[in-house]
């Protein structure tokens, strides 16, 4: 199976393609939504899309690490990331593919 990265622009083309707004304004939805989605996510939100997934902020507390090549321990700093969990509907779509 070859992977391909799918970037703005291919998801851009495919609005453009699918619903037929111009290449501007495919560009300008894809923006706003990811800029919702990015703001959200900010603010310390749950992002939830049905039949997707959901998108979590979490806080990872500060702990120590070990460089794998050499063995030395470093801090790792707290920190925030965000998570993300398939629903059962894409989890099932995904594993069809196998």
């Amino acid at each position: 199976m070859d992977k391909k990265t799918i970037t703005r622009n291919d998801i851009s083309e495919a609005i453009f393609r699918d619903i037929g707004l111009s290449k501007q304004e495919s560009s300008q939805l894809l923006e706003s939504v990811l800029s919702h989605i990015s703001e959200a996510l900010i603010e310390n939100k749950v992002v939830k899309l049905s039949s997707f997934g959901t998108f979590s902020p979490k806080n990872k507390r500060a702990r120590v690490g070990r460089n794998p090549k050499t063995g030395i321990e470093a801090t790792i700093d707290a920190r925030r990331v965000i998570s993300f969990r398939p629903s059962s509907l894409m989890k099932e779509k995904v594993n069809k593919l196998k």
